[in-house]
């Protein structure tokens, strides 16, 4: 392979990525009311990594059957706080003496 080809495959890869994501947030946006949606939109605006979280979340709830009805922005508010969390016990503090 040349690196051209190499690029291309890349940018292909890269496009597939996208359209995945674009997939994701879509179907997790169909479970969510008016204010949700608002709160993700600014959520994707300043932490598009944690949009995503919160999408694949919600896209695992949903195939597990635990969401049956659209979410609320309260129930959005503590999806966040749950993500939070998880991402505080997976922190490790190193202290310097």
């Amino acid at each position: 392979m040349d690196i051209d080809e190499i690029r291309q495959q890349k940018m292909h890869e890269a496009l597939q990525m996208q359209q995945q994501i674009a997939q994701l947030e879509a179907g997790a946006k169909m479970w969510m009311d008016a204010e949700a949606l608002s709160r993700y939109g600014n959520i994707k605006a300043a932490h598009p990594e944690k949009a995503l979280q919160v999408a694949i979340l919600i896209a695992q709830f949903v195939q597990s059957g635990k969401i049956k009805k659209l979410i609320t922005d309260e129930q959005l508010k503590e999806l966040l706080v749950y993500l939070d969390g998880q991402k505080k016990e997976s922190r490790v503090k190193i202290q310097r003496k």
